[in-house]
């Protein structure tokens, strides 16, 4: 598959009791990150749970790994989707949020090489 998923993310506003749901829900292991809360599900992709502290406060997403994210926002566009978030450069990597035709949130991710 040449543009996996590799993450998710479960926003929130309260990161501890949104942790213990999901723990005790699916049995994940969930250990506190000072983004939040870092989400090991097995043999799944890796996750976190986060709370931005401004809107959206209750989202989930799933982010697609790409060559280029600034050239995949364009394509997305492109395509009659569109940016809603970035790109944008941290430590380890770099993400933007789009939007598809029908308003629908995808992630987009480059790890830092």
């Amino acid at each position: 598959m040449p543009n996996p998923i590799v993450f998710f993310e479960i926003g929130c506003q309260d990161t501890p009791s949104t942790t213990e749901f999901y723990s005790k829900l699916f049995d994940w292991n969930i250990a506190p990150t000072p983004m939040g809360a870092q989400i090991s599900t097995g043999e799944g992709i890796p996750g976190q749970i986060t709370s931005l502290g401004h809107e959206p406060h209750q989202y989930t997403i799933f982010y697609v790994q790409v060559e280029d994210v600034a050239e995949a926002i364009k394509k997305a566009t492109d395509l009659g989707g569109g940016p809603i978030v970035g790109p944008i450069d941290i430590p380890i990597g770099t993400f933007a949020w789009i939007k598809d035709p029908g308003g629908n949130t995808i992630g987009l991710w480059k790890p830092k090489a």
